[in-house]
């Protein structure tokens, strides 16, 4: 499951950082994800926009594999890495599923509410019929502290 991180590895998730900086700033849950394609592109760059944009699946995760799928004129991402700052919920681990992302990486687990290890593991489900490999804890301590400070501002 774990494969030593390169330096674009280390790029990708400080571009998803940046996102997740973006969405602090604009008082959204502070998650990052940017979708990068089989030649190693970034192809979208997304963040929370739940409140902005009203909608409870504006996930970074959904946005970034809309406007890939827009990009490429395809909804199976097929090759393409997720680069995500909080490991996903079941709706975009499911969506991963469904658009055929080859990898996901993210800097940090989510006790909570995971679906790629935490609590359920929907990308490696054998019973489904695509499975996402995983890397995670790139940039954990990062991630972490973002996330930290949004939910202590809000206490």
């Amino acid at each position: 499951m774990h494969k030593e991180f390169t330096s674009k590895d280390y790029y990708f998730m400080e571009l998803a950082l940046k996102q997740a900086e973006l969405a602090f700033e604009e008082d959204e849950v502070p998650v990052g994800a940017v979708l990068v394609s089989p030649e190693g592109e970034v192809i979208a760059e997304k963040r929370n926009q739940m409140l902005r944009l009203c909608d409870p699946t504006a996930h970074a995760e959904i946005l970034a594999l809309r406007e890939g799928a827009k990009k490429l004129g395809n909804y199976r991402l097929l090759g393409c890495k997720l680069y995500v700052t909080l490991e996903p919920c079941a709706m975009c681990a499911y969506a991963m599923v469904l658009a055929r992302i080859e990898e996901l990486i993210y800097a940090t687990s989510d006790p909570k509410t995971g679906a790629c290890g935490s609590l359920y593991n929907l990308l490696q489900d054998s019973r489904l019929n695509h499975q996402v490999m995983i890397r995670k804890n790139l940039c954990a301590d990062k991630s972490q502290a973002i996330l930290k400070k949004f939910f202590q501002q809000k206490r």
